[in-house]
This record gives C-alpha cells, sequence and structure tokens, in this order.
C-alpha cells in the first residue's frame, strides 16, 4: 500500500529550551494538503499558522507550516517562536529535501505541517534554534522511515516518562 500522509515526532534539548516537534507529510492531494490548508485558514486567538521561510521572501520547500502549540506569552517567547525555533524548522526542511530524506517530489507537490511547542520561559535563542532544528530533523525521518518501530515502543513503554512527568512506579 503507497503511503499518502507521514506522520513524526521529535524530541530535542532539556529544560526552557527544549524543543517538540510533530509532523505531517505528504503531497498536497491528500491528507496533508487538507491539514494545511485547513491550519492556515482557521487562526485561533494566541495561535496563527504562518508559512515558514528560510530567508524573507524564501519559503521552505516543500511549503511548511508552523503551527504553535503554546500560546505567544512575551516578547522573547514571540522571537523564539516566530524567530529561532521557525529558522531551526526551515533548515531541517530545506535540508531534509536537499539530502533525500524527503523524496525530490516533495519540492512542489508535497506540504509539511509542523506542531512546534516553544516554552514560553524559553531564554537562549541559540539553543531553540538548534533543538527546533534537530527535533524537526528527527521528526521528518521518523515520518518518512516510519520510526519508532513497534519493539522500541513496546520497550520504551515498560518505564513511561517524559519531561514534564514520570510515574513513581511503571
Amino acid at each position: 500500500m503507497e503511503r499518502n500522509l507521514f506522520i513524526g515526532e521529535g524530541f530535542e534539548g532539556a529544560g526552557v529550551n527544549l524543543a517538540h516537534i510533530n509532523v505531517l507529510a505528504g503531497p498536497r492531494t491528500g491528507p496533508a494538503g487538507q491539514a494545511f490548508a485547513t491550519a492556515l485558514a482557521t487562526p485561533s486567538l494566541g495561535h496563527a499558522p504562518f508559512v515558514v521561510i528560510v530567508q524573507p521572501g524564501i519559503p521552505a520547500k516543500p511549503l511548511t507550516l508552523y503551527v504553535n502549540k503554546a500560546q505567544i506569552e512575551s516578547t522573547t517567547h514571540a522571537n523564539a517562536t516566530w524567530g529561532a525555533s521557525q529558522a531551526g524548522i526551515a533548515k531541517a526542511v530545506a535540508e531534509s529535501l536537499e539530502s533525500g530524506i524527503l523524496p525530490a517530489a516533495a519540492e512542489n507537490d508535497w506540504v509539511v505541517v509542523t506542531a512546534n511547542w516553544v516554552n514560553a520561559q524559553a531564554d537562549d535563542l541559540d539553543s531553540v534554534f538548534d533543538n527546533n532544528y534537530r527535533a524537526c530533523k528527527q521528526a521528518l525521518i521518523a515520518a518518512m522511515e516510519g520510526l519508532p518501530h513497534k519493539d522500541t515502543v513496546f520497550m520504551a513503554a515498560r518505564q513511561v516518562c517524559n519531561p514534564f512527568y514520570t510515574p513513581k512506579t511503571n
């Protein structure tokens, strides 16, 4: 069966500058294209999806939509989200197309939708950039390769944890 929707997750860093990114990628004519159009056309209070740029006037290829998970709370948080995080994602998407992680057809026929967590307390824009770059690259690789495999998930589920909560007993 040919897939037309690729989904991945990436997590990088620690503390207030960590990055957590979910991606949808696939042809514009499929579910990823529908998600892209719907998210772009339906902003909500504190969440205004936008097209990721590599430089002003130069969008990432494939066209990539940035959807923030955290409502913007300050000027620093805005700079971390719209600046550093967005720039890291732009670099990861462009490099993923260039290196073949994304297929050549993705350049003009696919879209990517990213859902991104940037902590309102982020305090190091270079770390935000680096963590978002690496998390997005991980998410794209995971999406295209179908990672993680179920055995990895089963093993990890024996000791569930995340940066915000670890059960006292597993």
